[in-house]
C-alpha cells in the first residue's frame, strides 16, 4: 500500500535535528533482498597481493600516462609535505604519513617487497580495481595463443569477467563497484582522524560525473585504444545516479563509526540526508522501484550515534541493491534526470 506523499525522516543526533524532507515521493512496502546480487567486497588493500602500476602499464600505457596528470598520482611525492598533512599527523602522534595505516589506506599504494611493506605509490590502478596478483592473469587471457582481445568469443569475456572479479577485481563492467572505490575514502570513515586530527570529513562537494569524467578519465579500451573516450549520455545518467546510491552507503557507513556528539558524527549523517534526499528526487522523476527501496532501506535506520550494526546491515543492503542496479539499467530509463547531470563544463579539470 502507497503512504505520504510528503516523507519526513526525523533524525536527532548531536543534538540537533536533521530533517530528511521529500516532496511529492511516494512509497511502497519494502520487498527484501530477493536479489542474490552481491558486490565484490570493499577491504583493506592486502600490500602482499599488490602488484604495482608498473605491471598495468604493459599493457595500459596511455591510462598510465593520464594517472600521471592526477592528484592521484602527485599526492605520493606532495601529500607528506604539506603543512596541513603535517598538522593533522602531529594532532594524531603519527610519525610516519607513508607509514601510518589510516593516511595509507586512502592516500598510497603499498607493496610487500623483500619481506618489507612500504608505499610504492599515490593512489594507483589497484586502489581502485583490487590488488591484481590473484586475477592479472585471468584479467589478459583472451582464450588462448593468438586470441586478442578483439577476436575474443563473447562467450570467453563474459567468463574471464566473472573469473576476474571472483579473484578480486573490481571491474568497470558493472559501475558501481566504480563509485564504491571512490566513496569508500571520499567520505572519510575515520571519527578520530575529523575530531582530534582535523581532518576533513570527506569530499562534501563529491559528485561522480564531474570528479570522474575529467582529467581522471581513462578509457581508451572503450575509445579502441586510439582516445580516450567519454561516456555516452545514457552511461552519465547511470553513473550519476549510481554515485549517489554509494555516497548513500558509504555515508551510512560513516555514520555507523560515530560514537560522540562531535563534528565528525553530525557531518557525516547530514551527508547522508541530503544523499537521500537527492536519491527521493531521482526515484520521483523515473519511478524506478529498485530507488525505492534504497530509500525505504535508509528511512527504516535511525541516524544516531553508537548504532554501527544496524546502520551497516542497512549499507549492505544498499550495497546489493546499487549493484543490481547497476546490472539492471543502462542509463536509458534515466532520461528525466539527465537534465541534471552535470555537463562537460562542470567536469573537474584540476583540483
Amino acid at each position: 500500500m502507497l503512504f505520504a506523499s510528503l516523507c519526513h525522516k526525523r533524525v536527532v543526533f548531536v543534538g540537533v535535528i536533521v530533517l530528511f524532507v521529500v516532496a511529492g515521493a511516494v512509497f511502497g512496502t519494502t520487498r527484501g533482498d530477493q536479489t542474490g546480487h552481491v558486490p565484490p567486497a570493499i577491504t583493506p588493500m592486502d600490500p602482499n597481493l599488490v602488484l604495482g602500476y608498473s605491471t598495468c602499464a604493459k599493457c595500459h600505457p596511455n591510462e598510465i600516462e593520464v594517472w600521471k596528470g592526477t592528484p592521484h598520482y602527485a599526492t605520493f611525492e606532495e601529500l607528506h609535505r604539506r603543512p596541513e598533512a603535517k598538522q593533522i599527523a602531529q594532532k594524531l602522534g603519527v610519525s610516519s604519513i607513508k607509514y601510518d595505516g589510516r593516511c595509507i589506506s586512502c592516500h598510497y599504494t603499498q607493496k610487500t617487497e623483500n619481506g618489507e611493506v612500504s608505499a610504492i605509490s599515490g593512489i594507483s590502478c589497484e586502489s581502485c580495481h583490487g590488488p591484481a596478483k590473484n586475477w592479472i592473469d585471468l584479467h589478459y587471457n583472451y582464450g588462448g595463443a593468438g586470441i586478442t582481445r578483439e577476436s575474443e568469443s563473447k562467450e570467453h569475456r563474459e567468463k574471464r569477467i566473472a573469473d576476474s572479479i571472483a579473484a578480486g577485481m573490481r571491474n568497470p563492467h558493472n559501475i558501481y563497484t566504480m563509485a564504491q572505490s571512490c566513496m569508500k575514502c571520499h567520505t572519510v570513515p575515520d571519527e578520530e582522524l575529523v575530531n582530534v586530527g582535523g581532518h576533513s570529513s570527506g569530499s562534501l562537494d563529491f559528485e561522480m560525473v564531474s570528479w570522474s569524467e575529467g582529467m581522471v578519465r581513462h578509457r581508451f579500451l572503450a575509445g579502441g585504444g586510439t582516445h580516450n573516450a567519454k561516456h555516452t549520455a545514457e552511461e552519465l545518467n547511470l553513473l550519476f545516479v549510481s554515485g549517489m546510491i554509494a555516497d548513500l552507503e558509504f555515508s551510512l557507513r560513516a555514520t555507523s563509526n560515530a560514537t560522540s556528539k562531535s563534528t565528525y558524527g553530525y557531518t557525516v549523517a547530514k551527508r547522508a540526508s541530503a544523499v537521500a534526499k537527492r536519491l527521493a528526487s531521482v526515484y520521483k522523476k523515473t519511478q524506478i522501484p529498485l530507488l525505492r527501496e534504497i530509500i525505504e532501506t535508509y528511512m527504516a535506520v535511525p541516524l544516531s550515534i553508537n548504532n554501527a550494526d544496524a546502520l551497516n546491515e542497512a549499507a549492505d543492503k544498499i550495497a546489493k541493491l546499487g549493484y543490481q542496479f547497476a546490472e539492471e539499467h543502462t542509463g536509458a530509463e534515466l532520461t528525466a534526470i539527465q537534465p541534471y547531470v552535470p555537463g562537460e563544463e562542470r567536469w573537474l579539470q584540476q583540483q
